[in-house]
């Protein structure tokens, strides 16, 4: 009996070669277009959970499925109100607050109140306050509060909320702009981290 296997011309490998690098690159475009993808945080709006040239991984079907949550840290398109790029530039912030939220700066320890609970935020960049001025907003339907967590080098609601003369549209992004959610720092491998949603969000009640 022969072994079809053993009796394979060697060179049929190098002509199946280019098929298999073929179907490797396509499975590596549609996960990039619609899995996963990897981003490097540019400045330092987040600071210190990420760390500028950080590398974030972001989950881009997550979203297909739920709206984004209190806490989790976002990549969207930013309006061009608010990166000043008509082409579109992809920024990283923390959610704040959902559709429905009322959101309010202070509370008498100088925390944000969402939905009437304080809100302790332990990831805010060492010295900064949750924020440089009182304001109290509803977040509208289908749109979302962001903030950096270095809240005194971030371009987000809150800035975009005092330039727009307290204009909540404006202010807010719209969750059909979210990209997907950055859930991993991977790089530099001494950086590698989750990025789960803080406990104290936990307490924080629907609208």
């Amino acid at each position: 009996m022969i072994d079809e296997q053993t009796e394979k011309p060697r060179s049929s490998f190098w002509k199946e070669l280019p098929i298999l690098l073929g179907v490797a690159i396509l499975v590596a475009v549609l996960v990039r277009a619609f899995v996963l993808q990897t981003f490097f945080i540019p400045s330092p709006s987040m600071e210190n959970t990420l760390k500028i040239d950080d590398r974030v991984l972001v989950n881009k079907l997550v979203y297909d499925f739920r709206s984004p949550h209190r806490g989790e840290v976002i990549v969207f398109k930013a309006p061009t109100a608010w990166s000043g790029n008509p082409d579109g530039e992809d920024f990283i912030k923390r959610v704040i607050g959902v559709a429905g939220d009322h959101v309010v700066c202070c509370d008498a320890q100088d925390r944000l109140v969402i939905n009437g609970r304080s809100l302790d935020e332990p990831y805010i960049y060492p010295g900064n306050k949750p924020a440089d001025q009182d304001f109290e907003i509803t977040v509208p339907q289908g749109r979302l509060w962001v903030m950096g967590d270095h809240r005194e080098a971030s371009g987000d609601s809150l800035e975009h909320w005092q330039q727009s003369g307290q204009d909540i549209t404006e202010a807010t992004i719209p969750e059909d702009e979210v990209v997907g959610r950055a859930f991993t720092v991977f790089w530099p491998v001494d950086r590698a981290t989750w990025l789960t949603v803080p406990q104290q969000f936990d307490g924080i009640p629907n609208p």
